[in-house]
């Protein structure tokens, strides 16, 4: 009897140990059908992480329980929560959104054209064509011009030249694409959720959260690397700081 009892505990023991250990799970990561290459994939539990081929495929040891991050800089991010039932399929999908692309504002504006009078060119043509007409009522000789006509050409290059010029004055240098701080950053990165679920935080002490770990030196260094492992690893440190502060 005390074997058999001994027996059972063994197997329960060996399986449990088993059911702990980390293994390799496989998946695909798309969006509308399409295999997305370099997805960053984060074991945020494990704190590590993997990237996806150009077939959109991973593999990343994980245990039952684990959070697994999604991220890339086009889309949407997504999270999932590791189940036994995932791992013994081994073989998950994950679909990505993409992000609405952000168009730069366009301002329109009223614009009024100057009157428009004689150019020189035009000015020079008439006086030429009365000093014809005048030499022809002395001399009675006909030239082929018409009386009191117009150099239509000359005077639509003046007009063309007007018009030009206008357009150049009301041309606007290209609005520069404003850099991205760490507040807005973080923001867009992390879900809703991260804040309230993760960090333990009320709705109304985001705002200043952001703002405390914005003024530490680090913050810079971290926007510049855009790791979202290593923003979520701040994020916590700076938590149990602020916190402190309370």
């Amino acid at each position: 009897m005390r074997v058999k009892l001994l027996t059972t505990i063994s197997i329960f023991t060996y399986q449990f140990s088993v059911s702990q250990t980390e293994k390799a799970l496989n998946g695909k990561v798309l969006s509308q059908n399409i295999p997305l290459n370099k997805v960053e994939v984060i074991n945020k539990t494990a704190k590590t992480s993997t990237r996806t081929n150009e077939l959109g495929e991973f593999s990343i040891l994980v245990r039952p329980k684990d959070s697994l991050l999604f991220f890339s800089k086009d889309y949407f991010f997504k999270r999932l929560k590791i189940s036994q039932e995932n791992i013994d399929q081994n073989n998950i999908v994950v679909n990505m959104i993409l992000k609405p692309e952000e168009l730069d504002e366009v301002l329109i504006t009223t614009i009024k054209f100057p009157h428009v009078g004689p150019a020189a060119e035009v000015s020079d043509s008439i006086a030429l064509q009365r000093a014809s007409r005048d030499l022809r009522k002395y001399t009675g000789v006909y030239d082929g011009t018409i009386s009191n006509g117009m150099n239509f050409g000359a005077m639509g290059a003046g007009l063309l030249s007007l018009f030009k010029k206008d357009d150049n004055a009301n041309k606007k240098p290209k609005k520069k694409t404003p850099e991205l701080d760490f507040k807005t950053f973080v923001e867009s990165t992390c879900p809703l959720d991260f804040f309230t679920k993760d960090l333990k935080l009320n709705p109304d002490e985001k705002a200043l959260f952001l703002d405390f770990c914005t003024a530490d030196p680090q913050s810079e260094i971290i926007l510049k690397k855009k790791n979202l492992l290593y923003t979520m690893d701040f994020l916590f440190a700076k938590n149990e700081e602020f916190k402190k502060l309370k």
